[in-house]
């Protein structure tokens, strides 16, 4: 790296993280992995600072990089375990929507890692198809299609309990474009 390269770069990770946080933390779903998820990517982004340093967007790069490296995560191996001390406790339960969150997180859990991706970057990030493809690198129609798909799924999945959730099925988004 050239001399306040490294500057450069902790300043503006600095000021990213929570937001990379927020990102991994939406796909995943889980703390921890969310913060192995930032690790990883801003390991990687410093090996390549100067590159990312140079493109228009570095914000849009690097969340390209995360969500990216989360897609990869499900194809090793060590992704699939689970470690734990003691058997989680159940946290307690509040009347602050925080159970809806939790019901939307868990059903957003068990539909494909791309959908939950597509999903999270177009109704959460709110960006637009052609960006959303552009950052998984697809073609617009896939982005479409599991958008859709998502959403079905999220439908099947939180079923019955659509009438009591804020989100109803009136007010889930379309997946039109």
């Amino acid at each position: 790296m050239r001399e306040g390269s490294d500057d450069e770069y902790t300043e503006y990770v600095t000021a990213r993280i929570p937001a990379l946080r927020r990102l991994a933390y939406l796909l995943t779903g889980d703390g921890h992995r969310a913060d192995d998820l930032v690790q990883q990517t801003i390991t990687t982004l410093y090996v390549k600072w100067s590159r990312a340093r140079d493109a228009d967007h570095v914000d849009a790069y690097v969340r390209q990089m995360l969500v990216r490296t989360y897609l990869d995560e499900r194809r090793l191996a060590w992704a699939r375990v689970r470690l734990l001390w003691e058997t989680p406790e159940p946290a307690p339960a509040t009347d602050d929507g925080r159970e809806d969150r939790e019901l939307v997180r868990a059903a957003l859990g068990r539909v494909s890692r791309r959908q939950q991706a597509v999903l999270v970057l177009r109704f959460y990030y709110d960006l637009p198809v052609d960006e959303v493809a552009a950052l998984i690198g697809c073609s617009p129609g896939t982005v479409k299609t599991q958008t859709s798909r998502g959403l079905a799924a999220l439908r099947r999945l939180l079923g019955p309990s659509l009438e009591d959730f804020p989100l109803s099925a009136a007010r889930l988004p379309a997946a039109s474009s």
